[in-house]
C-alpha cells in the first residue's frame, strides 16, 4: 500500500521549511509508484521486473525568480530548502512564474474511482501473458510469437503549497499485450493487441487479446503495392487517436506560446470539420487520465475543445495563460518539479458509419491500420509518415498493402475529415477510426 497520508504530511513540513528560508511562494510534489511486469516468449518467462519509488520535488519563487530541487525521501528539510532558495536568488527572472490564484485552488476534492486495491500475484501476470500468448499462435497462419505480457502498478500524487492547499490521489493501471509474426523470412508481417484499465476487472480477457493480434497479422500476410495517387483515407481507431494527439498538441497553450503550433492564431476559427468536436473530462471514474485536482491544486471540471470543429480552447496551465493573457483551465500536469498543459481523458464523438459502411460508400481508396515515423510538423502541419493497411476496392476492404506513403496537411486534413462510429475507451486519448477525404498515396 501507498502511504499517502505521510507523504503529504512529509511535503506540508517541506513547504514550512521553504518558507522559513525565505521562499516567497513554494509548492511540494511528491510522485510514489510500485510496479510489476512478466513478459513471456515462445512459452516461457521472458523478463520480469518490480520497481518502486517516491520522489519529492521543491519549487520556489522570489519574487519571478523560481527554481526547484528533487530528492528521494529527504531526510533533513531545512538543507532541502535552503539549497533550492538559494539557486532561485540567482536564477533569471521568468516573467510568468508563480503559483495560480488562490481563490482558483480546490477547497472539495471530489472522489473518482482511480484506485484498485487489487494486487495480482507475479503467477497471475505470468498465466495472462501466457494466455494471450497461446491464444496468438493458436490461429491458423501465425508463424511465431513476439512476446506477450502482463502488468500492474500503482502510482500516487501528492501536492503541497504556500498559499494553504494539501491534497494527494492514487491510481492503478493494468495491462495485457500480445504481438504476434505471420509469413515467413522477409516476408514476415507483425501486429498487436492491448487491453489497459485501472480496474483489473476491466481489462478485455486474454486470450481475447492474443487471438486479435494473432488474427490481425495473419490479415496482412502478402501485402501488395499500389499506384501512387490522391485517394479518401479511413484510418484506424488505433492510428487514429495519435490523430486525435497531434489536435491536443495543436491546442496546447504551451504550444502557442512558443508558436510551434499550426493553431497558434486559430482560437475561435472553424479548424476542422463541423462533425468534429472533442471533449477532455478529469472526472471520469476509472478513467486513464482522471484526476480529481490539476498539477497546480485547481479544481478540475470537463471541458470541450473543439465544437462542431470550431476551437473553443487551449489547454492552459497558470503560467501558459499568463502569457496569453487568459485564465487557466486546469489543465496543469506535473513535469518534474515544473507544469506544462495537458489533456486528461480526451476523446473525440463517433459519427453514425462504420468501416464498411463508410468503405462501400468511397468505393476505392485505403485502410490504414498502422504508420511508421514521425513525419509531423507542428509549425507548419505538413504531415508524411509510412504506412500499411489494405485497399479498397469496389466498396469492399480486399487486399492488404504495405511500403506506402501518406501525405498531406494537417490544416486541410482535419477540415476533410469525417468521425466512424467505432469509439472505444482503450487509453487516455480516444478517437473512433476517421475518414480523411483525399490524401496523396506514395506507392508504385
Amino acid at each position: 500500500m501507498i502511504d499517502l497520508e505521510r507523504l503529504e504530511e512529509n511535503a506540508r513540513k517541506l513547504v514550512a521549511a521553504a518558507k522559513k528560508a525565505g521562499a516567497d511562494q513554494c509548492d511540494v510534489t511528491v510522485a510514489t509508484s510500485d510496479s510489476q511486469s512478466v513478459s513471456v516468449r515462445e512459452g516461457k518467462v521472458e523478463n520480469t521486473g518490480r520497481s518502486e519509488s517516491d520522489d519529492f520535488s521543491l519549487r520556489v519563487f522570489i519574487g519571478k525568480r523560481v527554481a526547484s530541487v528533487s530528492a528521494n525521501q529527504p531526510s533533513d528539510f531545512e538543507v532541502l530548502a535552503e539549497r533550492a532558495v538559494s539557486m532561485a536568488k540567482v536564477s533569471p527572472e521568468d516573467p510568468w512564474a508563480g503559483l495560480p490564484d488562490p481563490d482558483r485552488l480546490a477547497s472539495d476534492i471530489p472522489g473518482i474511482e482511480t484506485l484498485d486495491e487489487t494486487v495480482p500475484e507475479t503467477e497471475i501476470l505470468q498465466a495472462k501473458a501466457l494466455e494471450a500468448e497461446n491464444a496468438g499462435t493458436a490461429v491458423p497462419g501465425v508463424a511465431k510469437s513476439m512476446g506477450a505480457s502482463a502488468a500492474f502498478g500503482k502510482s500516487g500524487f501528492v501536492l503541497a503549497t504556500s498559499d494553504g492547499f494539501s491534497g494527494n490521489f492514487a491510481r492503478s493501471r493494468f495491462m495485457i499485450s500480445a504481438s504476434m509474426l505471420s509469413g515467413e523470412g522477409e516476408s514476415m508481417e507483425r501486429d498487436y493487441d492491448f487491453t489497459s484499465a485501472v480496474y483489473f476487472e476491466d481489462l478485455r480477457p486474454a486470450d481475447v487479446i492474443g487471438k486479435e493480434a494473432g488474427q490481425r497479422a495473419v490479415r496482412r500476410s502478402n501485402p501488395k503495392k499500389v499506384k501512387t495517387g490522391k485517394y479518401p483515407v479511413i484510418i484506424d481507431r488505433r492510428v487514429a487517436g495519435g490523430m486525435l494527439g497531434t489536435m491536443l498538441g495543436a491546442a496546447n497553450a504551451a504550444a502557442v506560446a512558443r508558436k510551434t503550433s499550426f493553431w497558434r492564431e486559430k482560437l475561435g476559427d472553424q479548424v476542422a470539420a463541423k462533425s468534429i468536436t472533442v471533449h477532455d473530462n478529469p472526472l471520469l471514474d476509472r478513467g486513464l487520465g482522471s484526476r480529481p485536482f490539476d498539477g497546480e491544486g485547481l479544481g478540475v471540471a470537463p471541458l470541450v475543445i473543439i465544437e462542431e470543429g470550431a476551437l473553443k480552447t487551449w489547454l492552459l496551465d497558470s503560467a501558459t495563460a499568463r502569457e496569453l493573457s487568459l485564465e487557466t483551465n486546469a489543465r496543469a500536469a506535473r513535469s518534474g518539479a515544473g507544469t506544462s498543459p495537458s489533456s486528461t481523458n480526451a476523446w473525440l464523438d463517433p459519427g453514425e458509419r462504420s468501416i464498411e459502411e463508410m468503405a462501400r460508400e468511397i468505393g476505392t481508396g485505403l485502410y490504414i491500420t498502422e504508420t511508421i515515423g514521425h513525419g509531423v510538423n507542428m509549425v507548419t502541419g505538413d504531415y508524411s509518415k509510412g504506412a500499411s493497411g489494405f485497399w479498397i476496392e469496389g466498396g469492399e476492404i480486399t487486399y492488404p498493402v504495405s511500403e506506402i506513403t501518406i501525405a498531406g496537411n494537417l490544416i486541410e486534413m482535419f477540415k476533410a475529415m469525417h468521425p466512424l462510429r467505432d469509439l472505444e475507451s482503450r487509453g487516455s486519448v480516444n478517437s473512433p477510426s476517421l475518414l480523411i477525404d483525399g490524401m496523396t498515396i506514395g506507392g508504385n
